[in-house]
């Protein structure tokens, strides 16, 4: 809420509290949408100053309420401007106009985290983010090299592993601008010709990347992120550690930013959502310790926060601690009391609130 001079109200305005005059007691109750004549009113009893809602009092859950701040708005418009460049990047390099400008993709990132100066606050104001359909695949690998920024953080990663990861997250997908939206972003389940078109990504971004004056193990991610450590990927069904170790981290991102951004069909899923299907997918086919770091740092950020189950009351709870061999099933607070989620199989959590 937000204190407004009586004089600059306008109609359809709601007070977030009463007006109380010193002599007359309340003049106008809390939630009431003003009309000129409430406004008047409010004048005529010499009511200097009243609170009215802002957007961000209307909202219920965590992430609309990142959505409504002031913060996030900045961000929006620095994402836009630094997504827009990022675009024209790489598409002069698609054309054939320049090569591969590592210095100007990290003053991208740099941009945009040091607008937020937060990991988790980053990734909570990319929950929010949707790009037009035409900056989708643009925005993906954008998001990814912010992502990888931040699991580089958590992973307690050095300068330079940490700069080759978010080079990664810029470049690891490249090859998915060669093919068409309506293919890489189609809704429905694709088709067997359609599956086999869409994995030539990986070996068109490797050969879009293989000349150029880069890191190989930025080359080696975009041909094998989709390999995966039990030999169930693709395009060469590699196993362990013939799978380079980036490649192995762009897995993660890549599932990651997959599950917590928004698409026209979908909405995005919550961190315990999140966490579920990765633990239901097999944690065995990535790198089971990095995995399992991001994992712990994504639930722990949790704990504390008010959380919506999906019980037919739509019951609230508060995340009291996390089950460390059971991630997506912590140990929640309800009217009722404490509860285990590994004990309740159906009860899920929802929405963070």
């Amino acid at each position: 809420m937000i204190s407004v001079a009586t004089v600059a109200l306008q109609p359809g305005m709601e007070l977030a509290e009463d007006a109380v005059s010193m002599r007359n007691g309340v003049i106008c109750s809390a939630h009431t949408k003003l009309d000129q004549m409430m406004i008047e009113k409010l004048k005529r009893y010499q009511i200097m100053v009243v609170t009215i809602m802002e957007p961000e009092d209307y909202t219920t859950t965590h992430y609309e309420k990142i959505a409504c701040s002031r913060a996030f708005k900045s961000f929006a418009e620095q994402y836009k401007t630094q997504l827009n460049a990022y675009k024209y990047m790489i598409n002069d390099f698609l054309e054939g106009k320049t090569s591969i400008n590592t210095d100007l993709l990290l003053t991208v990132y740099r941009s945009l985290y040091d607008n937020v100066g937060d990991g988790d606050l980053l990734l909570d104001m990319l929950y929010s983010m949707l790009p037009s359909e035409d900056n989708v695949t643009y925005a993906h690998c954008l998001n990814a090299a912010l992502i990888s920024g931040v699991f580089a953080s958590w992973l307690e990663f050095d300068e330079n592993d940490t700069t080759l990861m978010i080079l990664c997250g810029f470049l690891y997908d490249i090859g998915k601008l060669r093919l068409p939206n309506k293919l890489i972003w189609k809704a429905g389940k694709l088709t067997d010709f359609e599956f086999n078109w869409m994995k030539t990504h990986t070996t068109i971004g490797y050969d879009l990347l293989k000349n150029q004056h880069i890191d190989q193990h930025i080359i080696n991610a975009a041909l094998m992120h989709h390999e995966r450590d039990d030999g169930t990927g693709y395009p060469n069904k590699l196993m362990g550690d013939s799978i380079d170790r980036f490649a192995k981290y762009m897995a993660i991102v890549d599932g990651y930013d997959a599950m917590t951004s928004a698409r026209s069909y979908r909405n995005s899923l919550n961190p315990f959502q999140v966490i579920r299907n990765f633990e239901r997918g097999g944690l065995y086919q990535y790198d089971l310790n990095v995995v399992k770091r991001i994992l712990m740092h994504l639930a722990a950020h949790q704990v504390g926060h008010e959380v919506t189950l999906n019980d037919e009351q739509g019951s609230h709870a508060t995340i009291r601690m996390i089950n460390p061999e059971k991630l997506a099933r912590p140990i929640v607070e309800t009217a009722e009391g404490i509860v285990d989620l590994r004990d309740f199989p159906d009860l899920e959590i929802v929405a963070i609130l």
